[in-house]
């Protein structure tokens, strides 16, 4: 899964490639991204060569190569199809009953200081219809206890309904500056927006609008009791 940024660099950069044979400089792609600073076109790149969709050539200027698509943008690509395990270890669909749908976990959000952004399924779960409604959802896990007062706790799985954007007031997983995710109660304050936790042992953090990302809102929780 790579965020809204990210993939809009990636095709930018292919479709660059395909045109003149040549990468983009990264004068091109800060305007084509409409960035401030060409400091989050290297993250960006960076998070994409971490993720096997480019590798940089070594001794070449523009040294950038395309080297995988996501399956929805690739020519004759198949969308995506999770799979189960079952216990002989054989694959098969997944089917999920009809009061529920599959979820994917995709790895631990902060709900304290923000950590790394969520990019990669680690489970899948079945979730009640009735939590959903349309769209598309996935699951994260709570690390850190900055959501408390709002009933999110460390270790709930919390189940967010993808958009990139929220109205204020909405507990969202926001991307800050291209690369930290943290779960927070978004607030618009004329230009800036506010990320504000829940738990007065932490202050609320205010952005520029181009420094925040709106990856989904929260629709739900899951409380594990061990």
């Amino acid at each position: 899964m790579l965020t809204k940024k990210q993939h809009e660099l990636l095709m930018f950069i292919h479709e660059r490639i395909k045109e003149t044979g040549v990468s983009p400089s990264f004068d091109e792609m800060k305007e084509a991204l409409d960035l401030a600073s060409k400091s989050g076109i290297h993250r960006l790149i960076t998070a994409l060569e971490e993720r096997g969709f480019i590798r940089r050539l070594a001794h070449r200027a523009r040294a950038l190569e395309v080297t995988k698509l996501p399956d929805a943008a690739a020519p004759g690509g198949r969308a995506f199809k999770p799979q189960v395990v079952q216990g002989g270890g054989r694959p098969i669909a997944a089917e999920p009953a009809n009061d529920t749908r599959e979820l994917s976990l995709m790895g631990k959000i902060a709900a304290g200081t923000p950590i790394a952004a969520i990019e990669h399924e680690t489970a899948r779960y079945p979730v009640p219809e009735a939590m959903l409604g349309s769209g598309e959802h996935y699951l994260l896990e709570i690390e850190g206890d900055s959501m408390i007062e709002a009933g999110i706790l460390n270790g709930d799985l919390v189940i967010i309904k993808s958009s990139d954007t929220a109205t204020s007031g909405d507990i969202v997983v926001a991307l800050v500056e291209g690369e930290e995710a943290t779960l927070k109660r978004l607030r618009k304050k004329g230009a800036s927006i506010a990320l504000e936790p829940a738990n007065r042992n932490y202050e609320t953090r205010i952005f520029g609008p181009d420094q925040v990302e709106v990856q989904g809102k929260l629709v739900g929780l899951i409380r594990r009791y061990h």
